[in-house]
């Protein structure tokens, strides 16, 4: 394949919403499952596939043009836990005590959750005494739900397992999903199972990274195998109005680099909110999904690639040690775009227990107990986590102190001391 930076003619695709020409205009190579942290023995049968993403002529949603199958990435062992940062704890908790004061309010109010995850968020629900459901079809961090009396289903979330718990359960008033529905090729299917689980007046809210926010911080890891679409408000409304919805609110979110929350009804069934037209005509000014800034995008992530191999060039030459913090999902795109290795940085930290003690994802750099960041007397940090940059180095106060300096490569690699 040919990146938009090199010119000529561009691979295409079919969009997964309209089926209108998808144009490619970024390559990100060769890549592996983002969240696959290795064993030694696994090395020889890792999976990789080519990242790619374009833009629909037609819709405008922006999109990968290569899909992995559902079941390599959200599986037994699949790692994250969104219980693991304080800040989206107390996200979550204002998001349900929101759906609680607004739309959970009649006598018998039900919720449904796709991507429910460790149950972060139902668990205000459950302890309102609110009726609740969550799809997870990842096992273990499901069982982590359960465990706190959650109510989970070990299940995709598409038209069929909908109509399920429709027979079973009654509509739903809210169905909600936080990083997931972005994460969801077949989004005919899931806008099926809310046609048939919705209830008439109720609402479908999903947040999820912002494509403007991406562009304008250049943050080119948010782009992974499990984002498959990034999404704008013009191109939710376009494809809202395909399945017989409607966009009727946005709201813009500081959370995980930025995002927004899309409120979707039935066609007709509420008023949209002026926040609606607003971001549109935003989108519009920016020229967000045009190819001249999706060209310059690309041109930027290029130059943040030679940049920050030479900033790691350099560090390594001068005997300098560099570590990295966060063994996250898009750490992946990183390493492996860039092509760092434990040449460059000798190791991560991370908290997340079933990570540490393996090997990153296509980099193969090992990851340590996040205790080991604090005893490595690293003179540089990389810091893969910078959506939770704040409240990381106001953990790590003593790292500064001790004369170490974090690097950072969003919106442009820079150092921080």
């Amino acid at each position: 394949m040919m990146s938009a930076a090199a010119g000529g003619t561009r691979p295409t695709g079919t969009c997964r919403v309209c089926e209108g020409t998808v144009v490619e205009f970024l390559d990100l190579g060769r890549q592996p499952l983002s969240d696959r942290f290795l064993s030694e023995p696994d090395l020889a049968g890792e999976f990789f596939f080519h990242l790619s993403v374009g833009v629909c002529e037609a819709c405008t949603m922006v999109q990968l043009m290569e899909e992995v199958p559902r079941e390599k990435m959200f599986h037994e062992d699949y790692p994250y836990y969104s219980s693991g940062s304080s800040v989206m704890q107390k996200h979550f908790a204002h998001t349900a005590r929101r759906f609680l004061e607004t739309e959970l309010t009649g006598p018998d109010p039900f919720m449904v959750e796709i991507g429910s995850n460790d149950g972060v968020l139902l668990r205000t629900i459950h302890e309102a005494g609110v009726r609740h459901l969550g799809f997870e079809p990842s096992g273990k961090v499901a069982d982590v739900a359960r465990a706190g009396g959650l109510r989970v289903r070990g299940d995709f979330f598409e038209e069929s397992t909908a109509v399920e718990v429709r027979a079973a359960e009654g509509p739903a008033d809210v169905i909600y999903a936080a990083n997931t529905i972005c994460h969801i090729p077949y989004l005919k299917s899931v806008f099926q199972g809310v046609d048939a689980l919705l209830a008439p007046d109720g609402v479908f809210v999903f947040e999820d990274p912002y494509l403007g926010d991406i562009l304008e911080k250049t943050s080119f890891d948010q782009i992974y195998d499990e984002h498959f679409f990034f999404f704008t408000a013009r191109s939710v409304q376009a494809m809202a109005g395909r399945f017989g919805f409607e966009l009727v609110d946005v709201e813009r979110l500081p959370v995980h680099g930025g995002e927004v929350r899309y409120t979707i009804a039935r066609a007709g069934a509420r008023r949209p909110a002026g926040s609606v037209a607003r971001l549109i005509a935003e989108e519009e000014d920016r020229r967000v999904a045009s190819p001249e800034r999706l060209g310059r995008f690309a041109a930027d992530v290029n130059g943040i690639r030679d940049d920050l191999l030479a900033l790691l060039r350099r560090l390594k030459a001068e005997g300098k040690r560099v570590v990295a913090y966060g063994a996250t999902a898009k750490s992946a795109t990183v390493t492996n775009f860039c092509g760092i290795g434990p040449e460059l940085v000798s190791w991560v930290c991370d908290t997340t227990p079933t990570k540490q003690g393996r090997l990153t994802p296509g980099a193969h750099i090992p990851v340590r107990p996040a205790e080991a960041f604090s005893a490595s007397a690293a003179d540089y940090a990389l810091l893969f986590a910078w959506n939770h940059a704040d409240e990381i180095m106001a953990k790590e106060q003593e790292f500064r102190r001790a004369g170490g300096r974090w690097i950072l490569y969003v919106p442009r690699v820079h150092v921080e001391s």
